[in-house]
């Protein structure tokens, strides 16, 4: 498995790099763009990413409008249903209209700061991801 981890939070980063590598191989960008760069320059190499945790406020571009972007691009490829990437929102704000906003956009779960462990690992089988052995 493939993760994407887009977070501009030092702690927050190491924290899902650590977490997450249970998981799959994962890559790092600090920012909004630097996230779209890498989203895209796996999807040009065939390498799409099944999962990415992407934070909210983020310098350059914004969590919610990288993860518009991201839908708008399966879209004009014709990435659908299964095969469209999994998104984990994080934030440390709590704002219902962020929650719903994200939601609307197409995230698949939204987790507050500072993550709990035991809620991510249910996170993480609910969308079918496995540990790796």
């Amino acid at each position: 498995m493939k993760i994407l981890i887009v977070e501009d939070d030092l702690s927050s980063r190491k924290f899902l790099y650590k977490f997450m590598s249970n998981y799959g191989d994962c890559d790092i960008t600090v920012d909004g763009m630097e996230g779209l760069d890498a989203y895209l320059m796996a999807l040009d190499e065939g390498e799409h990413y099944d999962l990415i945790c992407l934070d909210i406020m983020m310098p350059k571009v914004d969590g919610v409008k990288v993860l518009k972007t991201i839908r708008e691009m399966e879209k004009q490829r014709g990435i659908e249903g299964e095969r469209k990437v999994k998104i984990i929102m994080t934030t440390a704000l709590n704002d219902v209209d962020l929650v719903k906003n994200s939601f609307d956009s197409g995230c698949e779960v939204y987790a507050n700061k500072p993550i709990d462990i035991k809620k991510l690992e249910n996170v993480m089988e609910k969308l079918n991801f496995k540990k790796k052995i």
